[in-house]
C-alpha cells in the first residue's frame, strides 16, 4: 500500500527539482498501463464526460459516473497518486463538498481536485482531505473557452486566486489555458507545484488527456496537445479486418475452434 501522506509530500517536494507528469485515466487497463509506465499522478478527470460518455461538455457528469471510474482506476494503479475531479455541483457548499469528497476516498482516490473556490478547499483540507486546485479555463464554470488571463486585470485575478488556493492548503494547482509568461509568474509566486495544460513549459508539471495523446478522441484537437500515437486509426483498421474476415468466412479457422 502506498502512503498518501508520503505521496503528497513527494509531489510537493518535486517543485523546482523534477518535472511532475500527470495523465488522465478512466478505466482499469489504461490506469494499469499509465501506472506501470511510471506516471506521478493519475487524474480521473470529468473530461470522461466527453471522451468516454460522449457528452458535449463536462456538465452532465455525475457523482455516480466519477465514483465508478475512480474505482476502476484505483484497481489498476498501484503506485501513482490518484486524483479525482469533483464534478459540477458536487461542492457548492462545505458540507456537500465534504460528504462527496469522502465518497471519492472510499472509492479509491487519494485526493480530489476542485475548480476555483479557495474557501471550499480550505474546509476540505481542515477535514483531512487533500485538495488539488484548478484555475484558468475551468470547464465547469467558464463560458468563454479561450485562453484566460490575457489582460492585466484578468492576470492579476488569477495570481490572487492561486495565492488564495495555496493559503487554503491545496498541495498543487492546475493551470489551464493561460499564457506561458503568466503561468511562469504564478509558478514563481507560489510555493506549491503548478501543473499546466496549455500553460507552457514553465509550470512544475504537465497534464494531458490520455485519449488525446493516443489519438482516441477526434472531436477536438487543442493546440496544446501532442499526439504520441494514432490508436484510433489502428482500431478502425483492426475492426475493419475483423468484419472482412467474418463476412468472407475466414474467421474462425480450425485453430480458433474447439474439438
Amino acid at each position: 500500500m502506498k502512503s498518501e501522506k508520503t505521496a503528497i509530500d513527494k509531489i510537493k517536494s518535486m517543485k523546482g527539482k523534477e518535472k511532475i507528469a500527470m495523465l488522465t485515466a478512466y478505466d482499469y487497463f489504461t490506469a494499469k498501463m499509465v501506472d506501470e509506465a511510471g506516471i506521478d499522478l493519475i487524474l480521473v478527470g470529468d473530461s470522461l464526460g466527453m471522451v468516454v460518455l460522449g457528452y458535449e461538455n463536462t456538465l452532465n457528469v455525475t457523482m455516480d459516473d466519477m465514483l465508478r471510474h475512480t474505482g476502476a482506476v484505483a484497481r489498476g494503479a498501484k503506485k501513482a497518486l490518484i486524483v479525482s475531479d469533483m464534478p459540477a455541483n458536487s461542492y457548492n457548499d462545505n458540507e456537500t463538498a465534504l460528504k462527496n469528497a469522502k465518497l471519492f476516498l472510499e472509492a479509491g482516490a487519494d485526493n480530489v481536485k476542485i475548480e476555483n473556490k479557495p474557501e471550499i478547499a480550505k474546509f476540505l483540507v481542515e477535514n483531512k482531505i487533500d485538495v488539488m486546485g484548478h484555475i484558468g479555463l475551468t470547464p465547469q464554470t467558464v463560458t468563454d473557452f479561450k485562453v484566460q488571463g490575457k489582460t492585466e486585470e484578468a492576470a492579476d485575478k488569477l495570481i490572487t486566486l492561486a495565492k488564495q488556493l495555496e493559503e487554503s492548503g491545496c498541495y498543487s494547482i492546475v493551470l489551464e489555458c493561460v499564457p506561458m509568461q503568466l503561468a511562469k509568474k504564478i509558478t514563481k509566486t507560489i510555493s506549491i507545484p503548478t501543473i499546466g495544460i496549455g500553460a507552457g513549459p514553465y509550470c512544475d508539471g504537465q497534464v494531458l488527456v490520455s485519449n488525446d495523446i493516443l489519438g482516441l478522441y477526434d472531436k477536438l484537437s487543442p493546440k496544446f496537445v501532442k499526439r504520441y500515437a494514432e490508436f484510433g486509426k489502428e482500431m478502425k483498421t483492426a475492426f475493419g479486418n475483423y468484419i472482412k474476415d467474418v463476412k468472407e468466412n475466414s474467421f474462425p479457422k480450425d485453430e480458433h475452434s474447439f474439438h
